[in-house]
């Protein structure tokens, strides 16, 4: 493994976290949203993760079998799909959203559970960026051992 390709890992996890992240924190905007597309309550939004490189050749897996291994190739989001939970229903016959009998359904986010996924991606962003770092002093502690 190279520096660069250390490098390139470490940048898709930066891009991964904060896309990670962006939804999470629409899923924080839309925590009361009622009415959203289609007229039905905001449905939480999750990101899914994924191998880069994934559905090589098999020529590539051949390779990599027979000693060439590598260290992967980083992550990416494959897709953002909606939570399909339903969400809670209260009782609120005063809103413009209640049905006949007067409850409202709510979107399907839980304000403890996004804050803990925020905590999660904000610290796998850290992690990356310390990643990159030491990538960065290792190459420029290699420059200076070769002069």
């Amino acid at each position: 493994m190279s520096f660069f390709d250390a490098l390139s890992i470490s940048a898709s996890g930066l891009t991964a976290q904060r896309l990670r992240m962006d939804v999470i924190s629409e899923n924080l905007a839309n925590v009361n949203t009622t009415r959203a597309e289609g007229g039905k309550p905001y449905q939480r939004k999750i990101a899914l993760f994924q191998e880069k490189g994934q559905n090589l050749p098999f020529s590539a897996y051949f390779s990599e079998a027979l000693g060439n291994p590598g260290a992967g190739k980083g992550v990416r989001v494959s897709r953002v799909v909606n939570d399909e939970t339903p969400g809670a229903k209260v009782y609120e016959p005063s809103h413009p959203d209640a049905d006949a009998d007067g409850y409202v359904t709510m979107p399907n986010v839980n304000m403890v559970t996004e804050m803990v996924n925020m905590i999660s991606a904000s610290r796998s962003y850290e992690a990356n960026v310390t990643a990159i770092n030491i990538s960065k002093a290792i190459m420029a502690k290699t420059l200076e051992i070769s002069r």
